[in-house]
């Protein structure tokens, strides 16, 4: 350990946890602050204190439970973590369970539903819970080129009459690359091959959609959507993942999906403030508008920049992992704080500066990151 530790700090690839305390659109590190630009509170939730007021204020004594006691088939399935389902079900049309966490649900999903008879094409650049899902499966799984829908179309040709099912699985808004799959597209495959969509839209909900359902609820396919696969722990600024799929699927990985039954379930508090936040979420028009616009604004000042991407998420592609080092130490200098992102989070050879834009960010704010950017 102590060689490839040694190995990975000569490399600049070597990671340290920063103690921090996350303060409305700032960051508070070693007693300095910072305009924080590596969040992924989108919609400026958890920095809500009237929200937070009012949802304290709302609590009985006998809900306020901390801790669930126990695993969801046991003792710790809550009135309020199947009323947040509920809940998040009817927004979707669908049926919902809640997960620990999105990368709970990633880890889970995929093994209990898939068996050698079926096999997986995968995003190249899906992100890791579901890579680490992946490696469970029973089944045999390919990755195709990022976002191209004629290297899909190719090997669904090759393979889709040799397996029982087929199941794609994307991102629709990447998290390091900051763009959105071409759903249109995957659309009419899916129509022509028959295949299953698994659509992880962790990075898309609370900032896409009207009301802030994702991609799918922008693109008006809902219901063509066979596993949509949500977080409440970044836009809408609790903890915990979902999936939204049919009622005979979700008592399947009721039963089947290791990573649900065998964990002690989230509190239910926690399901309470999931559920407040996000019928606040689903009105937030206002901060998705004012989002879409500092992110053009942003974007517009990177015009000589190696820049990808569309969205919130602003990848500024560095040519090594010591000039990506360099450049992200001479922005928190400036007061920004932003982290660099290296292999294996992102391939080899391309380290980044990932800016991650929210809703609480102030115009004084903008003006002091557009100069900042400028120097």
């Amino acid at each position: 350990m102590r060689e490839e530790l040694q190995e990975l700090k000569k490399n600049g690839l070597a990671r340290n946890l920063t103690p921090s305390c996350y303060c409305a659109n700032e960051i508070l590190i070693g007693g300095k602050s910072y305009i924080n630009l590596s969040s992924n509170d989108y919609l400026g939730i958890s920095s809500r204190l009237d929200w937070q007021k009012e949802f304290l204020d709302g609590l009985a004594r006998e809900e306020f439970l901390m801790g669930a006691t126990s695993s969801r088939l046991l003792t710790g399935n809550s009135w309020c973590k199947e009323e947040l389902e509920t809940f998040i079900g009817i927004q979707y049309g669908k049926e919902c369970l809640v997960y620990n966490s999105g990368y709970h649900a990633n880890l889970g999903v995929l093994p209990a539903l898939t068996n050698k008879e079926d096999l997986v094409l995968a995003d190249k650049l899906v992100h890791a819970s579901i890579i680490d899902g992946l490696r469970l499966c029973g089944c045999k799984w390919m990755r195709y080129r990022h976002n191209d829908s004629n290297h899909l179309e190719r090997l669904l040709k090759e393979y889709h009459s040799l397996y029982e099912n087929i199941y794609v699985v994307t991102e629709s808004l990447f998290s390091m690359d900051g763009d959105f799959v071409d759903l249109e597209r995957l659309l009419l495959l899916k129509n022509k091959y028959s295949f299953k969509l698994y659509l992880d839209e962790a990075h898309a909900i609370g900032v896409v959609g009207n009301h802030g359902l994702g991609l799918a609820e922008e693109k008006g396919a809902l219901s063509e959507v066979d596993y949509l696969v949500g977080t409440l722990s970044k836009a809408l600024a609790s903890e915990g993942g979902f999936i939204i799929t049919d009622l005979e699927t979700k008592e399947w990985l009721i039963n089947k999906s290791r990573s649900f039954i065998f964990t002690t379930a989230g509190a239910p508090v926690s399901s309470l403030w999931s559920q407040f936040v996000f019928k606040k979420m689903l009105k937030m028009k206002e901060e998705r508008l004012y989002l879409r616009k500092i992110t053009e604004d942003f974007r517009s000042w990177l015009p000589n920049k190696n820049v990808v991407g569309e969205s919130q998420i602003i990848p500024l592609i560095m040519g090594n992992n010591n000039e990506c080092l360099s450049y992200s130490d001479k922005l928190r200098h400036a007061g920004l704080w932003v982290s660099p992102i290296r292999y294996p989070s992102v391939p080899l050879r391309q380290p980044r500066i990932r800016f991650s834009l929210t809703a609480a960010l102030k115009p004084h704010q903008m003006q002091k990151i557009h100069e900042a950017l400028l120097d």
